[in-house]
């Protein structure tokens, strides 16, 4: 009998058992966090805004905020109103759950087709049995909606649609009569309604004008939301600066857009005006040839490094053959004619006879001969002093060669001691030239 009953209770097990299990699933996933997706219109003009709501529920409390997705893709807009986010309540099934909703507004910014793929967001709620914080991550589906252009306003570019658009200007000082160093600023204001000013398109356009320098602000955006309508102001200036004689015309500023409210195309101008600027024109400068220029600073650059490559390799040739110069002069009798002269004029005793055996050793006839010679005239004309003081005359005294013959051996017998015949005759002036070293003339 207990084997009976204790059979029974394990086929009501086995039969229970997942009828249990399957309950409890069904009541993890009903306590389970809900994400609601409100996306009505999917279709919107450029520029104007299609409203997306996403509400997260918990069957208890969240004691931390979600995190939200984005939302953002290329070409769209993707803004939170004032208010956007807040605490909400909807029922789930019988119970009434708390939660937090967050309101986005998705503006195609050109035509085309969109599609925002699936995002999580991270939900931290309360266990119910535990109270313990847990995170849960749902997802949202895709999201798809298109940009279409209104029939009509095919042909704007840019396109730009809005409630209301409307230009003001500001000039600040006279256009007609500017002088050289004045200035004058134009400053052009666009108001819009029912769009961001982000889609207001540039409104100054640049202008090259005789005598004038223009030098434009960066723009000014400044956004509203009036109710969870879009608006705001761009506004863009520049400043005109006389350089010299000259003026010219400022162009209008003009921008066509589609009225939402009328379906029409309107146009919003701010009107241009004619500068004069009175003073003498500026000099004409011809253009520069800049790749005329910067050829010749290359090839020069080029030049260079060649000269300095070249300068390396010849500087040691170039050296050396400069160094032989200047040895062939210091060997030279020109050279030591130089310095007989010199030892002479300094009245040098000492450097005398070095100086003369030099030039002698040197001395092979022609002009050097006729050197000596016209040296030895002047001693003949009776200044047998060296270096008489009177006259200052810096004579090459003592150097008469013997008859006509050179000096070479005149001053050779006189340094060997030769007294023979005409070697005698020709170191007599040599003699005399001792004696005057130790009783010159002055």
């Amino acid at each position: 009998m207990n084997r009976l009953i204790g059979f029974m209770a394990l086929v009501a097990v086995a039969l229970f058992s997942p009828v249990a299990h399957a309950q409890d699933a069904e009541d993890n996933q009903a306590s389970a966090p809900v994400l609601q997706v409100t996306f009505d219109e999917t279709e919107a003009v450029p520029g104007q805004s299609l409203s997306l709501r996403l509400t997260v529920l918990v069957p208890t409390f969240m004691p931390e905020p979600p995190i939200w997705p984005t939302m953002e893709i290329p070409n769209v807009l993707v803004r939170l109103p004032e208010g956007s986010t807040g605490p909400t309540s909807d029922r789930v099934g019988s119970e009434t759950w708390s939660g937090v909703t967050r309101h986005y507004r998705i503006s195609p910014m050109v035509p085309g087709s969109f599609s925002i793929p699936p995002q999580d967001l991270v939900v931290t709620w309360s266990d119910p049995e535990t109270n313990e914080p847990i995170k849960t991550t749902v997802q949202t589906g895709e999201i798809a909606f298109t940009g279409v252009v209104p029939e009509g306003a095919e042909g704007l570019n840019p396109f730009i649609a809005a409630q209301d658009l409307r230009l003001q200007q500001q000039v600040v000082g006279d256009p007609q009569s500017m002088t050289p160093g004045g200035t004058l600023k134009r400053i052009v204001t666009a108001h819009v309604d029912g769009v961001p000013p982000m889609f207001v398109p540039q409104l100054i356009v640049p202008q090259d004008l005789t005598g004038l320098a223009s030098y434009p602000d960066e723009p000014s955006v400044d956004e509203t939301d009036d109710r969870g309508v879009p608006g705001g102001t761009r506004t863009e200036s520049v400043t005109y600066v006389a350089e010299s004689g000259g003026g010219g015309v400022i162009l209008d500023v003009s921008i066509d857009w589609y009225n939402t409210d009328t379906g029409n195309i309107e146009t919003a101008v701010a009107e241009g005006f004619e500068i004069k600027v009175d003073g003498p024109p500026a000099m004409l400068v011809k253009d520069r040839d800049w790749r005329l220029i910067a050829l010749i600073v290359v090839a020069g650059l080029v030049g260079l490094i060649i000269l300095l490559l070249l300068g390396r390799r010849l500087m040691r040739p170039i050296r050396r053959w400069h160094d032989a110069r200047h040895a062939n002069y210091l060997a030279s009798e020109r050279f030591a004619w130089k310095e007989l002269r010199q030892v002479i004029g300094e009245r040098s005793y000492v450097g005398l006879f070095p100086a003369l055996d030099s030039w002698a050793d040197r001395m092979d006839g022609g002009r050097s001969t006729r050197k000596a010679r016209g040296a030895a005239s002047d001693l003949r004309v009776g200044r047998w002093s060296l270096w008489p003081a009177s006259t200052g005359h810096s004579g090459v005294a003592a150097l008469e060669a013997a008859r006509g013959g050179t000096v070479r051996c005149a001053v050779r017998e006189h340094r060997q001691g030769c007294r023979s015949g005409a070697a005698a005759a020709k170191s007599r002036p040599l003699e005399r030239l001792g004696q005057n070293r130790l009783h010159p003339a002055l």
